[in-house]
């Protein structure tokens, strides 16, 4: 879990903030606390390695309105709704807006620490992810029209000689294409250069 991360609180209720910050950082998180949905969204526009808690009845910008506005930012961080009773089933529309878990008040201290910690490291391996996604878009890109349809007929499980004979050209040029594709991608093996293709492929549908 990165050192850097932080939690974000975002409560009307100024007692839960103050007892939220003093539980999370006597837990040695990082923490920054704001009263509203609204200013948060006003003074926050990337926020980093991190992980929202919030509530999801407050006045103005709800939990649940909340989440629709960091999603058609592009924000896509870890939020945790923090619910009544009498709110699960607007916890269950935030879930299915994009919060990652939502917990019923009253919670224990250790319930609360277990969800943010699992919060900011799905946020982590989020990161890493777009991360990794961008070093292989640029890397396709590096390639060039022929390269590329020679890792297309490669993904498609076709051999050399199959390739060849589709693309009109020698096995010989198959293999200084393929050579030059494995080079240019990074991949150690031809296992590693489809997961790579099919990684994007996957991202891109999603």
């Amino acid at each position: 879990m990165s050192s850097g991360a932080v939690v974000y609180v975002v409560d009307d209720d100024v007692g839960v903030r103050k007892a939220l910050s003093f539980l999370l950082v006597s837990a040695g998180l990082n923490v920054r606390l704001y009263e509203s949905a609204s200013s948060f969204l006003k003074e926050v526009l990337d926020p980093g390695r991190c992980c929202i808690v919030t509530d999801v009845r407050m006045p103005g910008i709800d939990g649940l309105e909340f989440i629709r506005r960091l999603n058609e930012r592009g924000l896509n961080v870890p939020v945790i709704v923090m619910t009544g009773h009498a709110d699960i089933p607007l916890a269950v529309e935030a879930m299915k807006a994009g919060a990652i878990d939502f917990l019923e008040k009253p919670f224990r201290e250790d319930r609360f620490l277990e969800v943010v910690r699992f919060a900011l490291v799905c946020d982590e391996k989020s990161v890493r992810r777009s991360q990794e996604l961008m070093k292989t878009q640029a890397r396709l890109q590096s390639l060039s029209q022929r390269e590329r349809q020679v890792l297309d007929c490669l993904v498609a499980g076709k051999a050399n000689k199959v390739i060849a004979h589709e693309l009109s050209i020698s096995i010989r040029t198959v293999e200084i294409h393929r050579s030059n594709v494995m080079a240019k991608m990074e991949a150690r093996n031809l296992s590693e250069l489809i997961r790579m293709a099919l990684f994007v492929e996957s991202t891109a549908s999603s």
